[in-house]
């Protein structure tokens, strides 16, 4: 992992077209923009991963059902 030291208005370029900039510094809070092309997708990785643990939780534990359940269980 790269580790860099940064201020307000000061940039980090990763390859030709993503540049993240730091907006400003409040307390233990910092603002960022990031500027890339369309196509990269930019998510927060706490949401991906509540997404992840959501989808766990969602999944049905089929192991002990009947094919009578499990078709219950399909059709809800």
């Amino acid at each position: 992992m790269l580790v860099l030291s940064r201020k307000p208005g000061q940039s980090i370029l990763i390859g030709d077209n993503i540049e993240i900039q730091i907006i400003e510094i409040q307390g233990d809070q910092i603002r960022i923009g990031i500027s890339a092309p369309r196509d990269i997708s930019i998510v927060r990785k706490e949401l991906i991963e509540e997404v992840k643990r959501t989808n766990r939780e969602a999944v049905v534990d089929t192991s002990h059902l009947s094919l009578e359940d499990l078709g219950k269980v399909l059709k809800k």
